[in-house]
């Protein structure tokens, strides 16, 4: 998988040194701000020492209430986007939910990711992956790991190998997720990097009447356990202040938290990462 991954440029972030880190805050809330975030967080992936792509979405389709705050949208989105791409040079990651998204996306982005609930639409895979774009699939909480390989095929299909897979949970009963472990290494078989999203995966999804919930003390040993089990990559949703996030503020982790959660995650993957 490591060979896979670092046999392409567009996925020269996966050096099989260490876990590579996908983060930032789960919406654009403004350019300053994601800006600042993008730094910030920058600064600590390089100071602990692993590969970083930053993440924002410039829209939330998929809010639980229509009154949500979705973002900007995704000509201002893309254009603060591009502001972090050529002030800090980072890879971009966002998400798209229509197909006519997948080409102006892939124009400032590097990774395109396809929402959980999204993960069968198959004429937006199929655009995402005849883009060129590494393309980062969800598993959809109502989806099994063997079932997600025709989530895969889709695109293949379109002759774009660059894919990564990312566990977010299952749905277990009414308003909550359960991260089933045996996932990841049914995933990690498929020879494409294997992420798991630490932050969604404690998310209460509608918990909160017209909003999700969430238990982020359980981000830690999620995250632990992923690592443990050999994982190429952590996703997480960081904020510098969960409390005023205008989108799963309950799920974030506090960018305080980034630095020393890092630290003892490579504490683990310095361990396991030689058997693997």
């Amino acid at each position: 998988m490591e060979q896979q991954a670092k046999s392409s440029a567009d996925m020269s972030w996966s050096n099989g040194n260490s876990f590579f880190l996908i983060a930032g805050p789960c919406v654009i809330e403004s350019d300053a701000h994601v800006l600042r975030m993008a730094r910030e967080i920058s600064a600590i992936a390089q100071r602990v020492g692993v590969p970083y792509i930053f993440k924002a979405s410039f829209d939330k389709a998929n809010r639980t209430s229509v009154h949500s705050y979705r973002g900007p949208g995704l000509t201002k989105g893309l254009a603060a986007l591009k502001r972090v791409k050529d002030e800090l040079g980072l890879p971009i990651l966002t998400d798209i939910h229509e197909a006519a998204q997948a080409a102006p996306v892939a124009e400032v982005c590097d990774v395109i990711q396809i929402p959980a609930f999204l993960c069968r639409q198959t004429d937006l895979l199929v655009a995402a992956g005849k883009t060129g774009a590494v393309v980062n699939l969800k598993k959809g909480q109502f989806v099994s790991p063997q079932e997600f390989l025709h989530a895969i095929e889709k695109v293949v299909s379109t002759g774009n190998k660059k894919i990564v897979l990312t566990e977010r949970g299952s749905s277990f009963g009414y308003n909550n997720l359960v991260v089933d472990m045996r996932s990841l290494p049914v995933m990690r078989k498929t020879g494409y990097p294997v992420v798991l999203d630490v932050t969604h995966s404690v998310q209460l999804p509608g918990g909160a009447g017209n909003a999700s919930g969430g238990q982020p003390e359980f981000i830690e040993p999620l995250a632990r356990a992923g690592v443990a089990a050999g994982l190429d990559g952590i996703f997480m949703e960081v904020h510098d202040d969960p409390a005023t996030a205008l989108s799963d503020g309950s799920n974030a982790l506090p960018l305080a938290q980034l630095e020393p959660l890092l630290e003892r995650l490579l504490a683990i993957d310095r361990v396991v990462r030689p058997w693997l």
